[in-house]
């Protein structure tokens, strides 16, 4: 029998983590709960989950620091929950590494979804490095898409692991104009539920990253106006 996925849910409010884990529990996962921010870290880093639900505003330690501690040490799926709707936050905490941004109120049938979805992904992340290693370079860009390591002029720069399916996919289809809408279904599998502004602020973090030279001009990515965006070969 194939072992259950092990998930940490840290909400504050009782109510909402009881909710959320008796609706992840009938869908076959192992869940646990913590309504403190500093226990819920420590427990984020100690015990073996694969994958981290988390309020942002919680007792003893916001979401965003746990986010980005946990994010140092651990590569598994963190999806960031809140009441606020502002866009900087959403724009913060995905900056800080987290995989996805829900907006309370959401349905459980919503969050089951985007956890199988998250889960499916990483699962498919970690059986990849079984093949052989496949390279795209493009001036001064060495993308390894099997070890999943970028180099840019032949320093290492980190990437979380959705930045890194975003560059690599774009990559491997040089020249070809893509939407907002094609990249999040690519990229996060997901047709009918999210935020298409995730692609946006992706994107504003891979320029960053490899236009060392002039992010504002950028020479690998371009935004194709009115359209989306393209990946210059």
């Amino acid at each position: 029998m194939e072992e259950k996925k092990k998930i940490l849910i840290v909400e504050d409010e009782a109510a909402i983590a009881e909710l959320e884990k008796d609706y992840l529990e009938l869908s076959g996962f192992q869940v646990e709960t913590e309504g403190d921010g500093e226990k819920g870290l420590k427990k984020a880093l100690e015990g073996n989950y694969d994958l981290l639900i988390l309020d942002l505003m919680l007792p003893g330690r916001d979401g965003f620091s746990i986010t980005q501690e946990v994010r140092s040490k651990k590569d598994i799926p963190i999806l960031l929950v809140s009441a606020r709707r502002d866009d900087i936050d959403k724009i913060r905490g995905l900056g800080l590494g987290a995989d996805d941004y829900m907006t309370k109120p959401f349905s459980a049938s919503e969050l089951v979804a985007r956890v199988k979805a998250h889960l499916a992904r990483y699962t498919r992340l970690r059986d990849s490095g079984k093949e052989e290693n496949e390279i795209i370079e493009i001036r001064g860009l060495k993308i390894d898409t099997t070890a999943r390591r970028v180099f840019v002029n032949g320093e290492e720069v980190p990437f979380t692991s959705r930045e890194f399916d975003l560059l690599a996919f774009l990559a491997a289809h040089p020249n070809r104009v893509y939407t907002k809408e094609e990249l999040f279904q690519e990229i996060w599998k997901m047709e009918s539920i999210g935020d298409i502004a995730t692609v946006t602020v992706h994107i504003k973090k891979l320029r960053e990253k490899i236009e060392m030279e002039n992010a504002v001009k950028p020479q690998y990515i371009e935004t194709i106006w009115g359209v989306g965006y393209r990946f210059k070969a």
